[in-house]
């Protein structure tokens, strides 16, 4: 792990977050998630950690596995640990702004019952009370921000971006504002409720 220079940033290698494996490094973020109230999470990607399905996750971790090249794949174990992190979705004390590009309900991982599981769920969470979810329509004009790299966003103190090589952790307030800026922006070219509801729907009838 390093400081990046003139910000208050750590950069952390994923070969060095995932050496003991991929169940560990799930459980490393449990504490965070006990801690913050407010979820921001932009993907343009993968569907956000905190709606993935087991077997979604568990097609997900495989891929991890496989491109590490770990010497031992943890990943249905880690994927249990995900979905069993995840469950603070259903606190309603807390709120989550969870953002995906369209063309991730169509990137397929896993086979088409895992997909279809997924985008079921999607359906499901959407009616949770705490969780406003926003999908931004592949077919939306003139887009005031392009797809971004995948963005965590922990309360208004911490901005968390995966990277292909590594994670990085920003906490200057400055650089969190400009991230927060970005999500807003992002937000405001989304649909949600029946207009979202519709893309999910749409996307399940493709894998018929």
């Amino acid at each position: 792990m390093r400081k990046s220079p003139n910000s208050e940033s750590t950069y952390t290698e994923w070969r060095h977050k995932v050496r003991d494996g991929l169940k560990p490094l799930q459980n490393t973020l449990v504490q965070l998630f006990q801690e913050t109230q407010l979820f921001r999470i932009y993907s343009s990607t993968l569907m956000p950690g905190l709606l993935q399905t087991e077997g979604y996750a568990a097609a997900v971790l495989r891929t991890v596995a496989a491109f590490q090249e770990l010497s031992f794949d943890d990943s249905a174990e880690a994927a249990r640990a995900r979905v069993e992190r995840s469950r603070v979705i259903h606190d309603p004390e807390r709120q989550f702004s969870l953002l995906i590009e369209e063309a991730v309900l169509h990137h397929q991982l896993g086979d088409r019952e895992v997909m279809a599981a997924q985008l079921a769920y999607l359906l499901t969470a959407d009616a949770l009370p705490s969780v406003s979810l926003g999908i931004i329509p592949m077919a939306t004009r003139e887009r005031v921000q392009w797809p971004r790299e995948t963005l965590h966003m922990y309360d208004d103190n911490l901005v968390s971006i995966e990277l292909v090589s590594a994670k990085v952790n920003i906490t200057q307030p400055s650089e969190v504002a400009l991230y927060l800026k970005a999500f807003e922006q992002l937000n405001s070219m989304a649909v949600h409720g029946a207009e979202a509801r519709t893309l999910i729907l749409k996307a399940l009838e493709t894998l018929r």
